[in-house]
């Protein structure tokens, strides 16, 4: 089957290399000219990883390619993914649909007749039946269709999780677009036996924002009991453990930490609230998630404070990892950058070290010390503080890291090292949801087991996200 992909960002192009790769032929256009000439050179502009290896493949079988030129794209296709951004508007917190509508308006007159148009972007109710309107501005009734199918793709196994998926949804107003759509997943995902659910067109573009907002209260849910959890002395660790083995409740985002960030959570809990207000909806719940997770990554900055006995004038402090999550050089609504910019104004000098997120940051953060190696960065730190769990970060030597540091406070935002590992190197540890070293030393705790991290490492790492 033909496709064409309007859009290669991380959606668009990620989604169209995927096709590729169950046999169709995808075409992947976007106005960005220099982009485009760098994707037919070989060179990916988004970090994702294995996705450079599977666009060489397929490119070079013949089954990948990419233009500038619309009409090119859409000749012959049978279906044309609009997967174009959908930022929010500023002060407004609602989609920004403009690149989305404008995509509509001028594939319109371009199209084969039976074409069937998808809306693969993040887009609120309602939006593919203006994108219906605009292409049957053009085009007669019933030669066209226009469907939803939103993403469902973490940062950093993105690929897995488009080739294999938990769920397909797609929404549909015609059976000519059904029947085009599940033969398009169906063959490729029947081995796996993946549920495709097909629903009305405006109960699939709520299914995208109602799954993202029901994991953002998750995870705002188990960071407010790890603040509790320090307070009464008990291990959040265990707590989550406890909870998620309850079949109905799950594992999966129960890892307390610095509050959710990344291009999904954020932008899709504030556009189902607009959409909310606009319909005279109360979604309680989805408010107090949104405030209480902002008002979290501020506070971890008083955690920092803490652990320096809540002097951090002239202070040294590095921070380990600055993307939203491990394996993505995401930087869209990052912990870090709140953490940062409030010890910053309390005084302190910052120090920050991140696999693949530098660059990305440099253009966010101001009077940073960015560093390309973590021990170097620590080097006469009064704290370190870690932010992102990367590997590179977990598998750190705590005794060098010691050696380098002036004082040896650490504190462990997403609990990355076992309990008891770095106190027994000297360390003066706060952590997640966890007591602290002084609460142990002075017997304000007594415990003799620390219990599992709360989920094991598989599930830890990218559960930040599950769309873009």
């Amino acid at each position: 089957m033909k496709i064409a992909i309007i859009g290669t960002g991380y959606v668009g192009l990620v989604s169209g290399t995927c096709f590729a790769a169950w046999g169709n032929e995808v075409v992947c256009v976007d106005k960005d000219a220099h982009k485009i000439g760098a994707l037919q050179g070989g060179a990916v502009p988004i970090y994702e990883p294995g996705l450079d290896e599977l666009v060489e493949r397929n490119s070079v079988a013949g089954r990948l390619s990419f233009t500038c030129n619309l009409a090119e794209a859409v000749k012959g296709a049978a279906v044309v993914f609009i997967a174009v951004g959908t930022p929010p508007r500023p002060g407004h917190g609602d989609a920004d649909l403009s690149f989305v509508y404008m995509a509509a308006r001028e594939l319109a007159p371009l199209i084969d007749d039976n074409t069937v148009v998808v809306v693969k972007s993040t887009v609120p109710v309602g939006t593919g039946d203006i994108v219906h309107k605009i292409v049957g501005s053009t085009r007669k009734a019933g030669t066209f269709s226009v469907a939803s199918n939103p993403e469902f793709l973490r940062e950093g196994v993105a690929i897995e999780d488009f080739l294999q998926p938990d769920r397909v949804v797609i929404g549909v107003e015609d059976k000519v677009a059904e029947a085009r759509l599940v033969a398009l997943y169906g063959i490729p995902l029947e081995p796996k036996k993946t549920p495709i659910v097909v629903t009305r067109r405006r109960t699939s573009e709520l299914i995208k924002y109602a799954a993202n907002a029901f994991l953002a209260t998750k995870i705002t849910f188990i960071n407010e009991m790890a603040d509790l959890c320090e307070q009464v002395g008990s291990n959040v660790g265990e707590l989550a453990l406890g909870m998620g083995l309850d079949k109905r409740i799950g594992t999966s985002f129960l890892n307390a930490g610095p509050g959710y960030g990344g291009s999904c959570f954020p932008k899709d809990t504030m556009a189902l609230l607009r959409t909310a207000q606009d319909y005279g909806v109360s979604v309680r719940i989805v408010e107090e998630t949104v405030t209480a997770n902002e008002a979290r990554k501020r506070r971890m900055a008083l955690k920092v404070m803490d652990a320096l006995d809540n002097d951090v004038q002239g202070r040294t402090i590095a921070v380990l990892g600055l993307t939203f999550k491990p394996d993505t050089d995401d930087m869209r609504d990052a912990p870090s950058v709140p953490l940062i910019e409030t010890l910053q104004r309390f005084g302190a000098h910052i120090r920050a070290y991140d696999p693949v997120g530098a660059e990305n940051a440099s253009r966010i953060l101001s009077d940073v010390e960015l560093h390309d190696d973590a021990y170097e960065c620590a080097r006469g730190a009064d704290a370190v503080v870690v932010v992102t769990e990367w590997d590179s970060i977990r598998k750190l030597d705590l005794a060098r890291l010691k050696k380098v540091m002036r004082q040896a406070v650490l504190i462990d935002l997403r609990n990355a090292f076992a309990p008891g590992v770095a106190e027994a190197l000297g360390f003066r540890v706060s952590a997640i949801g966890r007591p602290t070293s002084r609460q142990e030393t002075t017997g304000t705790v007594s415990r003799t087991h620390a219990g599992p991290q709360e989920a094991p490492r598989s599930q830890q790492t990218h559960e930040n996200s599950i769309g873009g």
